[in-house]
C-alpha cells in the first residue's frame, strides 16, 4: 500500500513539472514541454541505473533474479511514475503510434510486476538503462528540427550517435542480457517472458532504425553528388572565363 502512496506521488510530481513547465514555458507548445520532461527522465533515469548497475550492484548479467534493493525500488518508482504520465499524455494528444504504445504498457506491467514479486530489480533497472541512454539523443534530434537546426553537422553527428548507441544497446548488450536471464534458473517465469516481450519490440523498432538509416545514407549520398556536381560546373564556368 505504502509503494502505491509512493508512485501516485511520483507520478503527481511529475505532471506537476509538466504544468510547472507549460506555465513558465507558455509560448511552447505543448510537445515541446512534454519532451523537456521525457529528457529530464531520460538523463536521470540513465544515471542512477548506471550508479546501480555498475556500482551498487549485483551485475544483472550474472545475479538476475535478486531481491529487489531499495535504490532499484527507487529508480523504478521514478520511471513508473513518468511512464503512466507520459502515456496518458501520448493517449490524450494521440501523438504516438499502436508500437510506442505497447513499449509503455509493457515498461508500465514489467515495473509493477518486478515491484510486486520483490525481485528481479536489476533486470528491470538494466533495461531501463538500455531504453532510456538514446532518449536523450532522440529529444535533441527533435529539438533541432524544431529550431532549424537539424540539418546542420550537429545534426548529423546526433544521429549516427543515436543509430549506433540503438544497436549496441538494444540489440548486442540487450540480446546478451536476454540470454543471461533465460538461462538462469532464479527469474521467475513472467519476468523471462517480459524479457522477450521488451527484446521482441526492441527488433520491431530496429526496423524503422534501419529504414531511417538508409534515407539518411541516400540523403547524405545525394548532398555529396551535388556539391560534386556543383564544382565541377563552377570550375567549367571559370574555365570559359
Amino acid at each position: 500500500m505504502a509503494l502505491l502512496v509512493v508512485c501516485g506521488l511520483c507520478l503527481c510530481c511529475w505532471a506537476s513539472f509538466y504544468f510547472t513547465l507549460c506555465y513558465v514555458n507558455g509560448s511552447r507548445s505543448y510537445e515541446w514541454n512534454c519532451r523537456l520532461v521525457t529528457l529530464v527522465h531520460g538523463i536521470l533515469a540513465v544515471c542512477i541505473t548506471a550508479y546501480i548497475g555498475y556500482v551498487d550492484g549485483p551485475w544483472p548479467f550474472t545475479y538476475p533474479g535478486t531481491p529487489n534493493t531499495p535504490l532499484q525500488i527507487s529508480a523504478m518508482v521514478l520511471s513508473l511514475g513518468y511512464f503512466i504520465f507520459d502515456m496518458a499524455w501520448c493517449v490524450y494528444f494521440r501523438t504516438e503510434g499502436a508500437v510506442m504504445l505497447a513499449h509503455h504498457t509493457m515498461s508500465i506491467l514489467g515495473i509493477l510486476l518486478t515491484l510486486w514479486l520483490g525481485e528481479s530489480g536489476i533486470e528491470a533497472c538494466a533495461v531501463l538503462f538500455g531504453s532510456e541512454v538514446t532518449n536523450p539523443l532522440l529529444q535533441a534530434r527533435w529539438f533541432l528540427k524544431q529550431t532549424g537546426r537539424y540539418g546542420t553537422l550537429l545534426g548529423d553527428v546526433v544521429d549516427v550517435v543515436f543509430v549506433l548507441l540503438f544497436v549496441l544497446m538494444r540489440i548486442f548488450v540487450g540480446g546478451t542480457m536476454l540470454y543471461c536471464e533465460l538461462s538462469s534458473p532464479r527469474p521467475r517465469f513472467f519476468i523471462k517472458c517480459g524479457g522477450v516481450a521488451m527484446y521482441t519490440l526492441s527488433w520491431v523498432f530496429m526496423v524503422d532504425i534501419v529504414r531511417f538509416a538508409r534515407r539518411k545514407s541516400k540523403s547524405w549520398h545525394k548532398q555529396q553528388q551535388d556539391c560534386q556536381d556543383s564544382v565541377a560546373i563552377n570550375g567549367h564556368d571559370w574555365k570559359k572565363d
